[in-house]
């Protein structure tokens, strides 16, 4: 369970700022989504990164302070009864992060550490695993394979995050998903990280015109959740600038993207499942 919600049986959102900016803007960000939540009865997680440590630039920012910023995203949480997750960097990173947090995110580029892994398995945690850009759906269970190999006993959540496609772009292969749900574990789609074109100069871009139909994709094709990053003024955020969606697009997003799953849920009702089809 992750607060009052099974992650492998009920539909829910992970959303919030890619980087904590400050008290406010956390703040203002959770007291919106947990009323969209409320209003859409949809459980939902709050993100935030109290740290970033994979920037392109060295010159980017990275923190304003981790423990300021983790004391932040727990208050935040506790104000508006949220579940809340943030990444993880090293075994010292999950020690110290499972005080404050309810979820362990693993970031895309660190999911082969074994180390790391099991660290964020043994707090009891839950654990939010990131598929590499590199990675074959079918390995990620090695990575919940680490996990499990702690006993922590907390859930274990894989997130679909595009693949590389050249040197600066992601594309989404929507078998993936299908194919994790092979795992056992609950699957999770990052809708605005897939949008993004990496590395472009010293920071990374990408085009938020894509995310909603990819959300909507995704959800028809069935998963347990949808990541999404949001910022009340994108343009001027201090992380995924290109990518973060508006604020005041949530609403929106996570009610056309919940309408989507609950089409797929009938369906699924109705049309028999992929390994019964034949010609």
């Amino acid at each position: 369970m992750i607060g009052s919600f099974d992650p492998k049986k009920d539909f829910f959102f992970i959303a919030g700022p890619c980087l904590i900016e400050g008290e406010k803007m956390v703040d203002q960000i959770a007291e919106s989504l947990s009323t969209i939540a409320t209003q859409l009865d949809v459980p939902l997680v709050l993100k935030g990164s109290f740290k970033k440590a994979n920037r392109t630039s060295l010159s980017s920012p990275t923190t304003i302070g981790e423990d300021l910023a983790l004391k932040i995203l727990a208050n935040a949480g506790k104000t508006y009864n949220l579940p809340t997750v943030t990444d993880i960097h090293s075994v010292e990173d999950a020690v110290f992060a499972s005080e404050y947090v309810d979820v362990l995110q693993i970031p895309a580029f660190l999911n082969r550490q074994t180390d790391l892994l099991r660290a964020a398995g043994k707090t009891g945690k839950a654990v939010h695993i990131k598929k590499g850009q590199f990675m074959a759906p079918e390995d990620m269970g090695y990575a919940v394979e680490k996990v499990q190999s702690a006993d922590g006993g907390g859930d274990i959540l894989v997130c679909e995050r595009g693949v590389c496609f050249g040197y600066h772009d992601l594309v989404v292969d929507m078998r993936g998903l299908v194919q994790m749900r092979e795992l056992g574990v609950g699957v999770v789609f990052d809708a605005t990280h897939s949008t993004q074109r990496p590395s472009l100069g010293d920071s990374s871009g990408g085009d938020r015109l894509y995310t909603l139909p990819l959300a909507r994709a995704a959800a028809s094709v069935g998963v347990n959740g949808i990541f999404f990053e949001i910022h009340p003024q994108p343009q001027e955020a201090l992380s995924d600038a290109a990518t973060q969606l508006p604020l005041e697009q949530a609403e929106e997003f996570m009610y056309q993207t919940l309408q989507f799953h609950r089409m797929q849920v009938k369906l699924d009702g109705i049309i028999p499942n992929e390994q019964s089809i034949s010609l």
